[in-house]
């Protein structure tokens, strides 16, 4: 290797002709904020208000944040329906009636109705075969044979490769795109957890603990036993990460991962490439690692202020957050706003009330007042500097982090744990892509500059 270099740092080099053509890049590419408004182009698929632009039609999910009010369009309590049920109605019933209530959701978002007991038997036994099915030594020779510090790129590179192991691979007739997207639902918890149990085995020297799924256990139950060296949890630390995964399971069309596999799905192309598309989309901390953040910064609130109780300390501290002064300087408070909802944050509701009984399992109710209060000061905090405030609330990822800390989760594994309960609706939306037969999704841009005239190169 050049000058004693290893191939990994030559492969990661960034040399200095490599910035002087990344400079050139970001002159070229950049684009007069005053264009978007003269030509009318909404950035980001969103309006100045921050609503999406509507880009289909679908049945699976919707989101509801606002109502009409004296012939005005007003923010409301969020509401999260899946195919046209109310999630919090969802939650209500399966959690009172005792059950896990994964399993009956994920038939509800692929199927379009509740199951009746038989139908719903029938899907775990479907579950539970696919995991059966997970091939031979492919821990061994794919997992282990690169191992990574990112869940996330395990689960990408490793779900495409279940592509090598498919002989009707490329089929997209809609029962085997099914059978496909069954599978990759059962097999992605083994993927994510067997690769983390292989960066703890390489990258920390721990032991490598490799636990079977146990088909007379519900998914989340099987999370919990495939994760822990002892395979043990509590029935309410598996109720709850249920109910994560439910609450994480899908959330309409238009967010990044789901449009994503809605593009992709159109243009014709494998299954496992969709898959492996809103993973990567997924991956980003735009999408699907805001609960990170919101720990760390939960975190960061604890070290700093010295009585938790004393709102006026917390509000003083917020407020340096906002000012760039504190946390990460990114003047963000994490897990508080949301692209959609303004008032409230349904999934948000929900995981707060289990969040709250688990805190109280684990002798966690004085760090659980600390995030009522941070809930509570910063949308008013936040109200009295935004110029365009809309109203903001706490968010999804606002106490889903802490609440996988409480069951124990690690940090490696919170946003392949989104991605294993949104595979579900990614599922959903595939199919009916497909379903409807709809045309390859491009969207128009429009070029700001035309008729450059060609210049020789020894003229340049």
């Amino acid at each position: 290797m050049e000058d004693g270099k290893t191939f990994d740092e030559m492969y990661s080099e960034i040399t200095p002709k490599m910035i002087e053509l990344s400079r050139m890049c970001e002159r070229t590419d950049r684009i007069d904020p005053a264009l978007y408004e003269r030509y009318d182009v909404k950035p980001g698929l969103r309006d100045l208000n921050g609503k999406g632009v509507v880009a289909g039609l679908t049945e699976i999910s919707t989101v509801k944040a606002k109502k009409i009010a004296d012939g005005k369009e007003v923010p409301c309590e969020g509401h999260l329906y899946y195919r046209g049920r109310d999630v919090r109605e969802l939650v209500k019933g399966f959690a009172e009636e005792g059950r896990f209530g994964y399993e009956e959701i994920a038939f509800l978002l692929l199927f379009g109705d509740l199951p009746n007991q038989k139908q719903l038997h029938d899907l775990r036994e479907i579950l539970a075969r696919d995991q059966k099915m997970f091939p031979q030594n492919f821990v061994r020779e794919i997992i282990m044979t690169a191992p990574s510090n990112d869940m996330m790129n395990v689960l990408a590179r490793s779900v495409l490769t279940l592509y090598s192991y498919d002989s009707e691979a490329d089929d997209i007739s809609l029962p085997n795109v099914l059978r496909q997207c069954l599978q990759v639902i059962a097999m992605m918890p083994m993927i994510a957890i067997y690769g983390y149990q292989t960066y703890q085995h390489y990258y920390r020297g721990n032991s490598l603990v490799i636990h079977q799924p146990d088909p007379e256990l519900s998914f989340a139950e099987n999370i919990l036993h495939m994760l822990r060296k002892d395979g043990k949890y509590t029935d309410l630390e598996a109720r709850i990460l249920d109910i994560c995964l439910v609450l994480h399971m899908e959330h309409g069309g238009g967010n990044n991962s789901t449009f994503t596999d809605r593009v992709v799905t159109s243009s014709g192309t494998d299954t496992y490439s969709v898959f492996a598309a809103a993973l990567g989309s997924l991956k980003g901390p735009r999408h699907g690692g805001a609960n990170i953040k919101v720990r760390q910064m939960m975190k960061d609130i604890g070290s700093h202020v010295m009585i938790w109780e004393d709102r006026e300390e917390v509000a003083a501290y917020l407020e340096k957050i906002l000012d760039r002064e504190a946390f990460d300087h990114s003047g963000l408070i994490y897990g508080i706003g949301h692209a959609v909802y303004s008032v409230s944050d349904p999934r948000a509701q929900i995981l707060e009330q289990f969040a709250a009984k688990l805190s109280e399992e684990k002798g966690l109710s004085q760090e659980m007042a600390l995030y009522h209060m941070v809930e509570e000061l910063a949308p008013q905090i936040i109200a009295k500097r935004s110029h365009m405030y809309k109203g903001v609330s706490a968010n999804v990822d606002f106490f889903s982090g802490f609440v996988y800390e409480m069951l124990g989760l690690p940090t490696e594994l919170y946003t392949p744990l989104f991605a294993i309960a949104r595979s579900v609706g990614w599922s959903a939306h595939r199919m009916e892509e497909l379903a409807r037969r709809g045309k390859i999704i491009r969207p128009a841009y429009i070029a700001v500059h035309e008729g450059v005239p060609y210049v020789p190169l020894e003229d340049r």
